[in-house]
């Protein structure tokens, strides 16, 4: 039996290789894609937020994306979603959008783009202690343990100035914001992985239509339609909404399951350490964000951080015996 599960083992991967070898243009172009415009959209953020409200640029960035992406889907066949597969996209898409996302687009009203993605960085550390303290209590090795104090030194670097009320690039309620907020993605990952969905496609549709409609609340909430001024909406902050709309959940998506479904786990990870130093170099590069001896020291921390981390998770584990 464990000969039989071992040449099926071995057949997959092969397969995978295979897979792998063959489009390799295609790779290299979706690894483009999720690198560079995802590392990108932060700063396509903090343009967007310039003269449009947060949470109302955020609602509808995702409700034309979701619905796209649901037509989409539909179109090709995929069964009608049931009131279960609804309710479980729900509350990822209030998890991951609004809490995660939405964290971001209200923080980038104060905090740089570059720093943004630094901050958001540090989801592996989340997941990490989330699968740790969860049911299943899934004990982490000496090497995320030491993984997650570097990112804890790391995080110091670049909020102690804030926290000791001293000059600062960010807020420190910003930055606060931002950890919560990466708190509410990694929840919402966590709980995907045990929801009820139907295809990937059709999933992110729903998640994507469904975490629309709650920024749209939350947007009214906090009367942001009464104090928007269509009128008043600068090229800069219209080019930011469709670049986010049609490349960062588009075109980004599409290629970030694309890799899923052709490349190791462990390698689509890599994008979580490249996404924020293409964030810190266009921030720099384009809209003159700072960028001190403080902030690569804490970069690089942090993205060390994060790589020991995601190294460390996805190393096999030993055979039982």
């Amino acid at each position: 039996m464990r000969k039989r599960s071992t040449q099926v083992k071995n057949e997959k991967e092969e397969h995978l290789l295979t897979t792998n070898t063959q489009p390799r243009g295609r790779i290299i172009a979706a690894f483009a894609a999720v690198y560079i415009i995802w590392g990108s959209t932060y700063l396509a953020i903090r343009y967007a937020v310039e003269t449009t409200p947060p949470f109302l640029m955020a609602a509808v960035r995702f409700f034309i994306s979701g619905a796209i992406l649901y037509l989409i889907a539909r179109t090709r066949g995929s069964a009608k979603p049931t009131r279960t597969h609804w309710r479980d996209a729900t509350i990822v898409g209030a998890l991951l959008l609004v809490g995660g996302n939405g964290a971001v687009v209200w923080a980038e009203q104060t905090v740089p783009s570059g720093l943004t993605a630094l901050i958001v960085a540090i989801l592996p550390f989340w997941i990490v202690i989330l699968e740790w303290v969860l049911p299943g209590h899934r004990k982490p090795t000496r090497g995320i343990v030491a993984g997650l104090i570097v990112g804890i030194i790391g995080l110091g670097i670049l909020l102690g100035p804030a926290i000791m009320n001293q000059r600062s690039e960010m807020s420190l309620s910003g930055g606060l914001i931002l950890i919560m907020g990466s708190l509410a993605w990694a929840l919402g990952s966590l709980y995907s992985k045990r929801a009820r969905m139907p295809s990937p496609l059709l999933t992110t549709g729903m998640e994507m239509l469904s975490g629309g409609v709650l920024l749209l609340i939350c947007a009214f909430i906090l009367r942001e339609p009464s104090n928007f001024d269509i009128h008043k909406v600068s090229r800069e902050s219209a080019l930011g909404l469709l670049y986010l709309t049609t490349f960062g959940s588009l075109i980004g998506f599409t290629a970030y399951m694309y890799l899923l479904n052709h490349v190791a786990a462990s390698r689509v990870a890599t994008y979580a350490y490249v996404n924020p130093i293409v964030a810190v170099i266009l921030g720099w590069f384009i809209a003159d964000e700072p960028l001190t001896a403080r902030t690569l020291v804490a970069a690089a921390v942090i993205i060390g951080a994060v790589a020991l981390i995601t190294t460390a998770r996805t190393e096999p584990e030993p055979a039982a015996t």
